[in-house]
């Protein structure tokens, strides 16, 4: 198997799922063999946003011949990684680079995990909604938008409302009796507006 193992591993971030990793060819006399190419282990070490620790599955990813840099797609936004590179011969693998640690910025959210509307009475409606399964990031507010639709389908004006971040619910008040609303709501980090849910609800006729 090869002697030794790819030198100066340097990792360039692009975006939050994507980074590009560049190493220094071995010799290729300490190949010992056909150099076949280099393979990239890497593997998440936590998200930045929940400190969960779970199984790490370690990826690898292959580059044929004698490249010295590869693509590595896919990656977690707001996510702690780290990798190691090692040549490849006809026998097998060389020894690992030290692991080079890099860290994903942060993405926009997913969708809320669900968006609940209880209570209604003559002029409110109550709103219960979960927080995004991948935040991807530092959750900076919410986004409510809500319209009238009346009996032909038409939409009514629009109305928008920013609810902080650790807020989980919301009293909507002064809407009009025997309406029925459509509301449009999502998520927010500093990158941007994640995935909407939508969810329809109707004022009461009368008490």
């Amino acid at each position: 198997v090869p002697m030794v193992a790819p030198g100066n591993v340097q990792v360039h971030v692009i975006n939050s799922t994507l980074a590009k990793v560049h190493w220094d060819p071995v010799p290729l006399k300490t190949v010992r063999g056909h150099l076949q190419g280099y393979k990239v282990y890497y593997w998440k070490v936590q998200s930045l946003s929940k400190r969960s620790r779970r199984h790490i599955e370690k990826k690898i990813l292959t580059f044929r011949g004698n490249k010295t840099f590869g693509m590595l797609p896919g990656l977690e936004p707001y996510s702690s990684y780290k990798l190691n590179v090692r040549v490849v011969n006809g026998k097998g693998e060389g020894p690992a680079s030290p692991d080079k640690v890099f860290k994903t910025p942060e993405g926009v959210p997913s969708s809320p995990s669900f968006l609940k509307i209880t209570n209604p009475t003559l002029d409110s409606l109550t709103l219960e909604w979960g927080s995004p399964t991948h935040p991807n990031g530092v959750l900076t507010s919410y986004t409510l938008k809500f319209q009238p639709i009346n009996n032909t389908h038409e939409l009514g004006p629009l109305v928008e409302i920013r609810i902080p971040a650790n807020e989980s619910s919301l009293i909507l008040k002064n809407l009009n009796y025997s309406t029925r609303y459509k509301f449009y709501f999502n998520a927010q980090t500093s990158v941007g507006s994640g995935s909407q849910i939508t969810e329809e609800a109707v004022t009461i006729m009368d008490e």
